[in-house]
């Protein structure tokens, strides 16, 4: 059955559906199997070390630059019609919420994305964490932290009522994405044989960043044959979040692309932990660490709305068409999370002086 004849059959708000569950599938699988998460990367890196996770972290990006930007040399995919570069970006708001949603990750112990794997995989401090990420994110869009999302945002934003394309911006050959995602992958193939790093782990790991691309391949065809206007977008988990709560909570929330994505995630991450043996409950190990991590999922929840997305939306979707906002958003989630991890975690991991 070909794009039209389906969108004929069932609608084109389910098709958007439908492509958010592939997306969202792909995604579950892979991550659940590489282990992909940006805060593990994060504390490696701020650790003095650029130990297996920062190798998954860099080979899942430059999957998704090398994809993404082939698809847009090759004229299959139009960027500038992409929801995330056809909007106005907020500088400020990349740097507050970059910072506050790096540190959140380290606090929570996970990213937003890697809290929707763990909790499919009956993780109960992920559960908890995500809903309260969930709720300050739907708070944050149109809620009672909405003015202040608002005002933050409003401090420093993009010309021309567009975000910036940085390879346009800067001047470079169209090729100069393709040719980065080339080198990033090359460095990071070199960190996976350093650190030993099996074959299948990374072939997940590229299978986080292929999803990205199936993302984006999904919408912007649906696009093209869509009577009424639908957003290019690809993976990303702050609104979708929060959509996706709305959705279950309201009966007039409509079907899209987002809807579809989170169940996708939850259902390919359970899959692959089901068919390793890997489905366990696990509880928080004490009052301390669930405060943290209930700090850690607000401060993500607010942080990521406010900043255009999460380490996946800004950090992997954004960055992978040179999103100029979604780049510097990315930046300050690793400043976060480094200053962070070298100020509450560090200093708890340190054997306490021996009393003479």
């Amino acid at each position: 059955m070909d794009l039209v004849a389906l969108v004929d059959r069932i609608g084109e708000a389910p098709t958007a559906a439908l492509f958010g569950l592939i997306t969202g599938a792909i995604f579950g699988v892979a991550a659940q199997r590489s282990r992909f998460c940006l805060r593990a990367a994060t504390v490696e890196f701020a650790r003095g070390g650029l130990g297996p996770s920062v190798a998954v972290w860099l080979l899942t990006f430059s999957t998704a630059l090398v994809w993404v930007q082939a698809a847009r040399l090759a004229g299959l995919l139009n960027v500038n019609e992409a929801r995330m570069m056809a909007v106005p970006g907020s500088w400020s708001g990349a740097v507050i919420g970059g910072l506050m949603f790096g540190a959140g990750m380290v606090l929570a112990r996970g990213c937003s994305g890697r809290l929707l794997v763990l909790a499919s995989t009956g993780n109960l401090r992920s559960v908890v964490s995500g809903l309260i990420f969930a709720v300050v994110a739907q708070m944050s869009l149109g809620g009672l932290l909405a003015p202040w999302r608002d005002r933050l945002a409003a401090l420093w934003i993009t010309p021309g009522g567009r975000n910036v394309d940085l390879i346009a911006a800067l001047g470079l050959p169209d090729v100069s994405g393709l040719l980065l995602g080339l080198a990033i992958a090359a460095l990071a193939l070199t960190l996976a044989r350093i650190n030993r790093i099996g074959a299948a782990r990374l072939v997940f790991a590229s299978g986080v960043g292929f999803a990205v691309a199936v993302g984006w391949a999904l919408t912007s065809a649906l696009a093209q044959v869509a009577f009424d206007p639908v957003q290019i977008e690809s993976a990303t988990f702050t609104g979708p979040s929060a959509h996706t709560l709305m959705f279950f909570l309201d009966r007039t929330a409509l079907l899209d692309f987002d809807v579809g994505l989170v169940p996708g995630v939850v259902l390919g991450a359970f899959l692959a932990a089901l068919f390793t043996r890997e489905l366990r409950f696990e509880g928080f190990e004490g009052p301390a660490t669930m405060r943290k991590a209930m700090i850690g999922a607000a401060l993500m929840g607010f942080g990521g709305m406010l900043a255009g997305g999460c380490a996946i939306g800004a950090g992997v979707t954004g960055g992978s068409i040179f999103v100029a906002t979604a780049w510097l958003a990315l930046f300050c989630m690793w400043v976060g999370a480094v200053v962070t991890d070298a100020l509450v975690d560090q200093p708890q991991a340190r054997p306490s002086p021996t009393p003479r």
